[in-house]
């Protein structure tokens, strides 16, 4: 919630000098870091918080990082909060809602990309993806020789994260490439965030145009089927029509969301096998020519994600310039999920009094040897190897379970915590063999 003051139209550039001093100033950090308060009276009036983000995709092993060593980008953005709006299609009597639009970037959105954690650099790959694709539009390569059809596909089982990394994704992009070859003078509103993000070797794209916004549309796969009969492949074309609208305004980076693709792409073989109905060869055959219609725009970008790979038709998954599998997290990212759970509790003072864990790399420097200063992350990684197995959904439900079932205070102590964040994983598993058994 950005503050109403009398400067609400700061400059950016004098936002941006502020930042920096304000980073020279404070110029070693381990990690990602976020300032929520200042001691500059213009950054309290205007800017609610600065963040230097994304460190770890580019610098391992939590190496202190020199700002004034580095080249740094500034991206100042003012988060929506007016939530998602529904884009509706009329069919025959129905009204029916076909997708969810969010304007971007959104306050829900907000945080959502730093609390994904995952093993393999899928984050950095589909940032360098997307920049790829800008660049040879930018650079107009003819797509003739080389294509690429700007579409990502995600798979792996339930409960993975793969939902919230598409929506992260377009939050993060549309922050990055907002600033792409703007004018530096002109004015903006007060700004409810401040990001700072590092490029330390990835390709930076400095021309083209840049995006003003972003646009989420997340289609409804399920409601694109009708009960008429013929009538889906009809929704379809109708559905991507409005998104053709939102494409037209060059101002807007636009990120189409298909959740459960394999709803709209089922393999048209076995369609004609009989085991689906005919309705669907319908269906995929729309989908495939509207993606190859859009495909030409440089600014839309297409996140699909599948839980049933198998099931979808060969022609969609060939037309993928990216099939990343997201699988469950594994101990060292369990780890990392437990502990910005417990650094939260913490800051909410739900966790008293506040203590320092060491990460999993200062635990493998010092050989996992236990003394004062070790004995809780110690506890901690031996939660995390009997957490394996479970999805990431599950894995941040668990600090809640753990309080609500085993703790019921205001606050509790870091060790009591553990102990029934313990408990709660195993009643976890308990819980999942007694469901395997009534299968």
């Amino acid at each position: 919630m950005w503050r109403c003051t009398s400067e609400a139209a700061a400059k950016k550039e004098d936002i941006k000098q502020s930042v920096k001093k304000l980073l020279y100033r404070h110029n070693i950090v381990f990690g990602d870091y976020t300032w929520t308060e200042f001691d500059e009276p213009f950054l309290t009036r205007n800017v609610q918080s600065v963040s230097i983000v994304d460190t770890e995709l580019k610098v391992k092993d939590s190496q202190p990082i020199n700002l004034s060593m580095c080249t740094i980008a500034l991206h100042i953005f003012h988060l929506n909060e007016d939530g998602p709006t529904s884009e509706n299609l009329e069919e025959e009597t129905e009204n029916i809602i076909a997708a969810n639009h969010w304007v971007l970037p959104a306050a829900e959105f907000h945080g959502l990309w730093d609390s994904l954690v995952y093993d393999v650099e899928v984050k950095s790959h589909l940032l360098d993806y997307v920049m790829t694709a800008l660049l040879f539009s930018d650079r107009n390569v003819d797509s003739n020789l080389i294509t690429w059809n700007r579409v990502v596909l995600l798979h792996g089982p339930p409960g993975t994260g793969k939902t919230s990394l598409c929506r992260a994704l377009a939050q993060k992009l549309t922050i990055r490439l907002s600033s792409r070859s703007q004018s530096s003078s002109a004015y903006c509103p007060v700004p409810s965030t401040d990001v700072v993000s590092f490029i330390l070797s990835s390709v930076v794209i400095g021309e083209g145009r840049g995006y003003r916004y972003g646009q989420l549309i997340e289609i409804n796969s399920h409601s694109l089927f009708s009960k008429w009969f013929s009538e889906s492949g009809k929704l379809v074309t109708k559905m991507f029509q409005k998104i053709q609208d939102l494409i037209d305004d060059k101002d807007a980076l636009v990120f189409v969301l298909i959740d459960e693709v394999e709803s709209l792409t089922a393999s048209r073989n076995a369609c004609r096998a009989g085991t689906e109905p005919s309705d669907a060869i319908r269906v995929v055959n729309a989908v495939l020519t509207q993606i190859d219609q859009i495909k030409r725009h440089s600014n839309v970008v297409i996140l699909t994600t599948s839980n049933i790979t198998e099931r979808i038709d060969v022609a969609f998954v060939d037309r993928a310039d990216i099939r990343q599998y997201i699988g469950p997290p594994s101990v060292a990212a369990i780890f990392k999920i437990y502990l910005s759970c417990l650094e939260e509790l913490m800051k909410c003072q739900i966790i008293y009094p506040r203590q320092q864990l060491l990460t999993l790399r200062e635990l493998e420097m010092i050989g996992f040897i236990e003394n004062n200063v070790s004995k809780l992350s110690l506890l901690l990684s031996e939660i995390s190897r009997k957490s394996e197995g479970l999805s990431g959904r599950v894995l941040r439900k668990l600090p809640f379970l753990a309080h609500a079932l085993y703790i019921q205070a205001p606050t509790v102590t870091i060790e009591g915590f553990l102990q029934a964040l313990s408990l709660a994983v195993d009643k976890q598993f308990e819980e999942r063999k007694k469901l395997s058994s009534c299968d």
